[in-house]
């Protein structure tokens, strides 16, 4: 696996926090871990579409963070579980993993790998 592809999920890891935190957050410590989120799941995405498919990089990076945010939410918040949130939730991860088995890596002049 390319590294830029392990900045995107990290970006997507990061992108359930700021939007569990634009949420939940209540005070100072909890609105700055929600602004570093923030700065770094989109910085890392940024630095990801440089050398990978912009659309589907972003496609990518919102699948997973939707679908870590409503897990989360079911897990630490107490959102109701409900099946077919969790099937349309399979669904959209689906997409994301095949989205991401059809693209081609952008191979730089001068790699040889």
């Amino acid at each position: 696996m390319n590294k830029d592809w392990v900045k995107v999920y990290i970006a997507a890891f990061f992108e359930v926090f700021w939007v569990i935190g634009l949420k939940h957050a209540d005070d100072f410590w909890t609105w700055s871990g929600t602004v570093i989120s923030i700065i770094v799941s989109f910085y890392l995405m940024i630095v990801a579409g440089r050398k990978l498919p912009v659309g589907t990089v972003y496609a990518i990076f919102v699948g997973m963070g939707t679908a870590g945010t409503v897990i989360s939410e079911i897990l630490f918040f107490g959102e109701a579980f409900k099946l077919s949130k969790m099937l349309l939730i399979v669904i959209l991860l689906a997409g994301v993993v095949g989205l991401k088995l059809v693209t081609k890596d952008k191979v730089q002049e001068g790699d040889e790998s």
